[in-house]
């Protein structure tokens, strides 16, 4: 007895169409979720309202509360007046759940939602006011050190006597000759085609 190739294999004769759509739009609709998130914000004894940039991407002001899909190494830098600017290579690693191969069950079959937030505190420091006598001073030392240090310029005209130098040479202007007129109604452009 010849098979008919275009029935299927096995028997579906309890399942109707309708339920296996439901089952499906279920199995996915139940699928897990990690939902990821970071509290950025400053001590408890300084003010908030620093400047938050993330990747060197503005956020907010502190205290901030801010999703994100990777892991990994964050650059998060804190800006506020009165301050020094905080600058912070902060490692975000993955929580054992989000380890591969387990990251796969876990954001995609498992039903319901995981939370993963992480609180980042931070200390400001208070910005040094330097006195402007000593800021003079500085400028002066500072100044005082690159004029010890700098080469003497070569004067227009020398030749410096070093061996195996050549000067540059200066192209001399050769006679100009005059191009042949474009052809009319091209606009300035030859078709070439």
């Amino acid at each position: 007895m010849a098979r008919n190739l275009s029935e299927p294999s096995f028997p579906l004769r309890g399942l109707r169409p309708g339920w296996i759509v439901l089952a499906a739009l279920l199995s996915v609709g139940l699928g897990g979720c990690v939902q990821r998130r970071m509290m950025i914000r400053t001590n408890v004894d300084q003010p908030t309202g620093a400047l938050v940039y993330v990747d060197d991407y503005e956020i907010g002001t502190t205290p901030i509360s801010h999703s994100f899909t990777y892991y990994g190494t964050r650059k998060i830098r804190l800006v506020k007046d009165g301050y020094e600017t905080l600058t912070v290579m902060q490692p975000i690693p993955p929580p054992w759940y989000e380890i591969p191969p387990l990251d796969f069950f876990f954001e995609n079959l498992l039903p319901g939602e995981l939370r993963d937030h992480r609180t980042l505190t931070y200390q400001l420091r208070p910005q040094m006011a330097v006195p402007p006598d000593e800021l003079l001073g500085r400028a002066e030392a500072l100044r005082g050190r690159a004029q010890a240090s700098s080469v003497p310029a070569i004067p227009a005209g020398a030749v410096p006597s070093a061996p195996g130098f050549v000067p540059p040479a200066t192209p001399t202007p050769g006679p100009i000759t005059p191009q042949p007129p474009l052809p009319a109604g091209t606009g300035g452009i030859i078709d070439a085609w």
